[in-house]
C-alpha cells in the first residue's frame, strides 16, 4: 500500500504540484481582525495585500490536532498503508507539535507508527522540495528518511521591504528589527537552524537582488542544483530574477517561480522575494 505525504500551505508549492505528486495540504489559518480564514483555500496573496494596506490587523494560526488527525485518518481510509506528515519549522510555528498530537492520537486508534512527523526545519519551497522528494519514497521509513535529508540541502535567502511584519508575529527581536530599518537599509535573511535569521544588510532593493543572485550561486557552486524564487506582490521583480539565476548558475534544473501566501506573506510583507537552493543528494 502506499505511503501518503501530508504537508502544510506555507510550503506555496506551484499550481499543480501538490495533485502531480499525490500530497496532501493542510492549510494554516489566518484572522483578519479576529475573523479566520484558510490559507490557501479561502484567503491568499490578494486578499491578504488588500488587508495590509488597509491597516487591518492581519495575524496567523496553526492548524489544529484535530483537523491534522481527521487529514490523517482521511487518507488512511482512503487506502494509505501510512503518513508521512512534514512541516515548517517548529521554531517558527506550533503545526509541528500539533501535528505530533494528531499522530500520537491516531497512531493509538490504528497503530504504531502509521503515523510519522518530520520537522523540515525550514519552510516555503524548501519544505515543498522536502514533500516533493518524499513523495517518491517507497516505505514509511523511507519516505521520513528523504524528507528529512532533503529539508536539510534547502538553503533560503530572502529580502523584505521591512522587518516590520517579522517584529509583529515574533519572528524576529524588536533590537534586530531597528537595526535593519536604520539608515533605510533592505535587510537580506535566511534560514539557518530552523529559525529566521539576520545575514546582510544592503542600501536598495536593487543590490539587494544582486546580492541574492550571488549568495544562490555560492551556494549552488557547481551542482546540479534546483531552483525555487518566491514573492509576494512582486511578480515582474520575481520572473526578473528567476533569468538572472538562470544565468548565474547554468547547472540549475529549472527555476519554480510561485507566489507566497497569506500565513508567510503576513510576517514578511509585500515586496518579499526569496530564493530557494536545493542541493543534490551528496
Amino acid at each position: 500500500m502506499p505511503v501518503a505525504v501530508v504537508t502544510d500551505s506555507t510550503a506555496y508549492l506551484p499550481e499543480g504540484f501538490a495533485k502531480r505528486h499525490d500530497i496532501t495540504v493542510v492549510p494554516l489559518n489566518v484572522l483578519v481582525d479576529g475573523e479566520c480564514a484558510r490559507d490557501g483555500v479561502d484567503f491568499g496573496a490578494a486578499e491578504l495585500i488588500a488587508a495590509l494596506t488597509a491597516h487591518r490587523k492581519v495575524t496567523t494560526s496553526m492548524p489544529s490536532p484535530a483537523d491534522l488527525a481527521a487529514t490523517y485518518r482521511r487518507v488512511l481510509d482512503g487506502g494509505a498503508d501510512a503518513v508521512v506528515s512534514i512541516h515548517l519549522s517548529r521554531e517558527l510555528s506550533g503545526t509541528w507539535a500539533a501535528a505530533v498530537t494528531a499522530a500520537d492520537e491516531v497512531c493509538a486508534e490504528r497503530g504504531a507508527g502509521r503515523v510519522r512527523v518530520v520537522d523540515s526545519r525550514t519552510t516555503v519551497m524548501g519544505l515543498g522540495f522536502a514533500a516533493e522528494a518524499a513523495a517518491r519514497g517507497a516505505s514509511a521509513a523511507e519516505v521520513e528518511d528523504v524528507a528529512v535529508s532533503t529539508a536539510a540541502r534547502s538553503r533560503t535567502v530572502f529580502v523584505v521591504s521591512t522587518l516590520e511584519y517579522l517584529r509583529r508575529g515574533g519572528r524576529i527581536s524588536s533590537a534586530s528589527a531597528l537595526l535593519g530599518t536604520a539608515l533605510a537599509m533592505k535587510p537580506l535573511l535566511h534560514i539557518e537552524d530552523g529559525r529566521i535569521r539576520p545575514l546582510e544588510k544592503v542600501r536598495t532593493m536593487s543590490k539587494a537582488l544582486s546580492r541574492l543572485v550571488e549568495l544562490a550561486a555560492a551556494q549552488a557552486g557547481d551542482e546540479p542544483v534546483e531552483l525555487a524564487v518566491q514573492h509576494l506582490g512582486s511578480p515582474d521583480r520575481a520572473v526578473l530574477l528567476a533569468d538572472r539565476l538562470s544565468e548565474a548558475i547554468p547547472k540549475a534544473s529549472g527555476c519554480v517561480v510561485s507566489e507566497l501566501g497569506a500565513v508567510i506573506g503576513a510576517h514578511t510583507g509585500p515586496g518579499a522575494l526569496g530564493i530557494v537552493v536545493q542541493l543534490p543528494p551528496r
